[in-house]
């Protein structure tokens, strides 16, 4: 998973740097953050209605529905990322990091 994860980072890191009209990443980047921001917060709440709409009836369409909108929000947040010099390797070892951990515990321990 952490291969693909890799590539697309590898890309973005170059459309960082590209004219923002040879590429929808590099047009995001170029616009700011808060259009990044936007972005995810679009993305998001498709995936939330894709999967209600997947859970009131399953079928092979809805559930293709999810999957495309979760890339979709998968993309954004690695551009996301990208734009502020987060290496998306720094949310696995946090993931790593808690696990073992009861959610409740780890939950309970930022307060």
């Amino acid at each position: 998973m952490t291969d693909i994860l890799d590539n697309l980072s590898n890309l973005l890191a170059e459309r960082k740097q590209a004219d923002p009209d040879s590429s929808y990443a590099a047009k995001l980047y170029a616009s700011g953050l808060n259009k990044i921001l936007e972005k995810v917060g679009e993305e998001n709440i498709e995936t939330i209605l894709a999967a209600r709409d997947y859970e009131a009836h399953e079928s092979d369409e809805n559930k293709q529905a999810v999957v495309s909108e979760l890339a979709d929000l998968i993309f954004h947040l690695m551009v996301m990322l990208g734009k502020l010099d987060i290496d998306h390797q720094d949310i696995f070892d946090e993931l790593e990091r808690r696990f073992g951990t009861s959610g409740l515990d780890e939950k309970a321990a930022r307060k």
